[in-house]
């Protein structure tokens, strides 16, 4: 007889011993999958580049932290009005480094309220400058040049470490003391630039610097005498 028709035999169902390999067979199935998933993966993402391309903005502002603001090689050969470009934006950078000081360190409403309004007047004059730069002096080496006009004293008056160590009155008190200088020296350049015989789109750009900061000087002015006591 054989073991099929013996009826006392049993053998056990086949898939007996596969349900007691199962967790082994979903151990392989789910290590295939995840490094699958890996390998995928590694192709589509691209490649990290070695070294970015050169930006030429950055080039042209970076001397624009105070500490480090200093004027170009042959600056002062360049033509006059790519110096009063690249000057006046990093003279803006500046100005715009300590008003971001202001809402986390300044006591009084009105003050941060200017800082937000220089920061975007500021940042929107850089836009302009740089549009008219990319127009005429493409590719030109930066031309920051200190000795122009209201600049090397302006920029002197500019302590950020001073301004990053105080807070409430005395920070306000004391970015008055270092802003209004260097909006006198904006001014200066501005009217320097009035002046002189140069492409007729920076003037109305240096008049706008002109009615701006003369009206902000002369808050700011306002309020360091009302503080101060």
């Amino acid at each position: 007889m054989s073991r099929i028709d013996d009826p006392t035999h049993f053998s056990p169902p086949l898939f007996a011993k596969r349900d007691r390999d199962y967790p082994k067979y979903m151990r392989s199935v789910f290590f295939a999958v995840f490094f699958s998933t890996v390998v995928l993966a590694s192709c589509d993402r691209p490649p990290v580049p070695k070294q970015l391309p050169p930006d030429h903005n950055a080039l042209v502002n970076s001397n624009v932290k105070q500490d480090q603001m200093a004027s170009s090689p042959r600056a002062a050969e360049a033509p006059y009005e790519l110096q009063f470009i690249d000057t006046m934006i990093a003279h803006d950078e500046t100005a715009i480094d300590a008003a971001q000081l202001v809402a986390t360190r300044a006591e009084h409403k009105e003050l941060k309220l200017l800082a937000k309004s220089i920061i975007a007047a500021r940042r929107q004059e850089i836009s302009e400058l740089r549009n008219l730069r990319e127009g005429w002096f493409r590719n030109a080496d930066p031309a920051i040049n200190l000795d122009l006009p209201g600049m090397r004293t302006g920029s002197q008056a500019v302590d950020l470490e001073k301004l990053d160590s105080l807070k409430e009155n005395q920070f306000d008190l004391e970015f008055v003391r270092q802003m209004v200088p260097l909006e006198q020296g904006s001014l200066t350049l501005a009217k320097d630039l009035l002046s002189k015989d140069v492409r007729t789109e920076l003037k109305p750009l240096a008049q706008s610097v002109i009615e701006e900061q003369e009206a902000e000087i002369e808050q700011m002015q306002g309020w360091q005498t009302q503080w101060a006591k």
